[in-house]
């Protein structure tokens, strides 16, 4: 299936899940089957307003039938440039939307002895899925999932379902004393074979981090809903991006992504969140030979990929296998 695929869905329900959160139900118009996806994956929603926002799938796929809906959550962000605005305030149960079909940044590690789910707020609905799939598996894991209150947790319903709630560990910053976790006692030894993913806010996320700087990089999976405050945008040095396939030269300026550049010589290069985040850019090349600024790959990813909206060279030229 083409991520790049554009599908009509019709909203087939819409409710609160918190003061600031609301769940959308997705199906076909016709009531046909959906395409598939695996726990992690997420869509582009695109909204009245013109807006484009990717948002998680909050439901694990059914293992042996058809997909027929579509489950995601939006938080009513109140810095919103637009996307949960639009959703919140314009959307309505039977319009019709146009998504991408699902794709995945963020999958499941299969040869996992353990995993170890991390959700903060809204950053639920990934790891949720996750936790779905797994419990239908049979898998070792641990879902910890950080809200303000129980009023601020979404998707309490399904988290108290009898196949999550012996895997669930809450934190509540407004409970006891006992419905928190220390996030560096949780993490301070990693079990053999132990994956650890979270999902969240950035202060939330940093503070994973922080907490689990001895874990092995490719141990820790990341979905990010923005770039972190301190990443660096900075611009770079001018480049040439060498196309292997193609034969051919093309100059980045720089103050230039290599999606603008490819562009301007007639390549498109599919992109959506131009963060680095969705992964809708990422292409194989020379990942050794790139400064990489992306927050999708993992390290041993970045070797033979790049995520081209924010990846650079190192040097005077990067080679892409296009």
């Amino acid at each position: 299936m083409n991520p790049q695929r554009r599908l009509t869905v019709r909203v087939a329900r819409i409710w609160r899940q918190t003061p600031h959160i609301l769940a959308f139900e997705l199906t076909h118009p016709w009531g046909r089957p959906l395409p598939g996806y695996e726990a992690g994956a997420h869509i582009d929603v695109h909204m009245p307003g013109g807006f484009s926002r990717q948002y998680s799938l909050a439901l694990a796929p059914p293992a042996a039938a058809p997909v027929m809906s579509y489950l995601i959550g939006v938080k009513r962000e109140a810095a919103s440039r637009g996307g949960s605005a639009s959703m919140h305030e314009r959307v309505r149960t039977g319009d019709l939307l146009a998504v991408s079909a699902p794709r995945n940044t963020f999958p499941l590690c299969p040869q996992a002895a353990q995993h170890l789910l991390l959700a903060g707020g809204i950053g639920i609905t990934p790891l949720l899925a996750m936790a779905q799939a797994l419990a239908a598996r049979g898998a070792n894991f641990r879902l910890c999932v950080f809200a303000r209150s129980r009023e601020h947790l979404a998707f309490a319903d399904a988290l108290r379902a009898p196949a999550l709630a012996p895997r669930l560990r809450l934190h509540l910053d407004q409970g006891e004393a006992a419905e928190r976790i220390d996030l560096h006692a949780l993490l301070a030894e990693r079990a053999p074979g132990a994956q650890l993913y979270l999902c969240g806010p950035g202060g939330f996320m940093q503070a994973v981090r922080d907490a689990a700087r001895h874990w092995p990089e490719d141990a820790l999976h990341a979905e990010y809903f923005a770039a972190p405050a301190d990443a660096d945008q900075s611009a770079g040095q001018p480049f040439t991006l060498r196309l292997a396939q193609r034969g051919i030269s093309v100059p980045v300026a720089a103050d230039q992504s290599a999606v603008d550049a490819l562009r301007q010589v007639g390549i498109d290069i599919p992109v959506s969140c131009q963060q680095g985040l969705c992964g809708s850019c990422v292409v194989p090349g020379d990942g050794a030979g790139a400064e990489h600024h992306d927050f999708c790959l993992t390290a041993s990813e970045r070797q033979t990929r790049l995520a081209l909206c924010c990846a650079r060279a190192k040097g005077q030229e990067l080679v892409l296998q296009l």
